[in-house]
């Protein structure tokens, strides 16, 4: 999938508060918007090389009127180890849509999206597909932390996140087919694990959705500031060990 450009070079500085980074320009420090809201440590070093994207000043469209943006860039790929890793926390819908679209997710090629975002209750999931067997919950969660090839989600404390696995959990109880999946946005990956030091309610929250029925994936991409392609499946483990 191509990514949508222009993106631009910069060095990252600081990062005064979780959606806000200071990157440096053609050697001028600006503000950009951060969408990803995890610790990411192991990323933003001190002159990490990014890749930020303009934006409008004006934003989208709130109950009729132009929202002001307060920066003019959104940060979106970090450079470690000689490879790009996405963190745009958007990107991964667009690229599961797209791999839907064209059959190219192989444990998902039977099924067509009915509905993005659709409500249940009171959680909303990111797609509502529809397969051979009838509907299929699915919510896509993005990845970035790797540690020696081990991919771990959440990288910082999430609640929404555990209370969309109870959700789906009890979805699955009720009859319906449900599932979740990791996107991680990079390539170096051999397996996935929940990040119990971190998380532990999450982590426990997804063992509890996988025994009432909940179908995991986890898959990686290969990224680079032009596009993002599928790279593979996945293995996971869900203990603590």
């Amino acid at each position: 999938m191509k990514i949508v450009g222009p993106l631009f070079d910069a060095t990252f500085v600081d990062r005064p508060n979780r959606f806000l980074t200071i990157v440096k320009i053609d050697g001028i420090k600006v503000k950009s918007h951060l969408p990803d809201p995890g610790r990411l440590e192991e990323l933003l070093l001190p002159g990490a090389t990014l890749k930020v994207r303009p934006v409008s000043p004006q934003g989208p469209l709130d109950n009729g009127q132009m929202v002001k943006r307060k920066t003019e860039w959104t940060t979106v790929m970090v450079k470690t180890s000689n490879q790009w890793v996405s963190i745009d926390t958007t990107l991964p819908n667009r690229f599961v849509k797209w791999l839907l679209e064209k059959s190219d997710l192989p444990f998902l090629t039977d099924f067509h999206i009915v509905k993005q975002e659709v409500t249940v209750g009171h959680h909303r999931f990111d797609f509502l597909l529809d397969g051979a067997n009838g509907l299929f919950y699915l919510e896509v969660k993005s990845v970035t932390l790797v540690d020696n090839g081990v991919a771990m989600f959440p990288d910082a404390v999430t609640v929404r996140g555990k209370r969309h696995l109870e959700a789906l959990a009890e979805m699955s109880n009720e009859g319906k087919d449900t599932g979740v999946l990791f996107v991680c946005q990079r390539p170096d990956v051999v397996e996935f694990r929940p990040q119990w030091n971190r998380d532990p309610k999450f982590s426990k929250a997804l063992i509890n959705a996988e025994a009432a029925g909940v179908k995991i994936r986890v898959i990686s991409a290969n990224v680079s500031p032009t596009k993002i392609l599928f790279e593979k499946e996945i293995p996971y483990k869900l203990g603590k060990h």
